[in-house]
């Protein structure tokens, strides 16, 4: 049982790190709060489906850092959000807004599920409308005496 115990903690402590370290917490909670709601916000530029709150990777770790020196600053939330953009782009934003820039993307997912539709519809409508497949004639005697000889051995 202790081998069990062991084995499911083992397996289960990786889940548990924070990629946050001890060193980069803000002394004021308040503050820190918005930090790590800010960078719960942020991609990672290595890790892509991470979050730079989430990610170990060193750039990470140097916006984290870098986002708690603007608020420091005084920056306000989209301040800060808005310095990462523009040194990175759109793309350091785990949800990035709908614009002109970006439209194809937002709406290739929709265009692609209404483009497989339209043609899952035309497929299933044109075996409806296909000639209904005649049944195969009946066998004659000798494909008959034929059938049940293969049959008996």
């Amino acid at each position: 049982m202790r081998r069990l115990i062991l084995a499911l903690c083992l397996t289960l402590a990786p889940l548990m790190a924070q990629a946050i370290q001890p060193d980069e917490v803000l002394d004021d909670p308040e503050m820190e709060a918005r930090a790590r709601a800010i960078t719960a916000e942020l991609r990672c530029v290595v890790c892509q489906s991470e979050s730079i709150d989430e990610s170990n990777a060193e750039i990470a770790r140097d916006l984290r850092l870098l986002v708690r020196e603007r608020l420091v600053e005084g920056d306000s939330d989209a301040e800060a959000i808005d310095f990462v953009v523009d040194r990175y782009g759109e793309y350091v934003l785990m949800r990035p807004p709908f614009s002109a820039s970006n439209a194809l993307l937002w709406l290739s997912g929709p265009l692609f599920l209404l483009f497989g539709g339209a043609i899952a519809v035309a497929f299933i409508r044109s075996r409806a409308n296909s000639a209904p497949v005649s049944p195969a004639a009946p066998l004659s005697e000798e494909e008959r005496r034929r059938l049940e000889g293969l049959q008996s051995d």
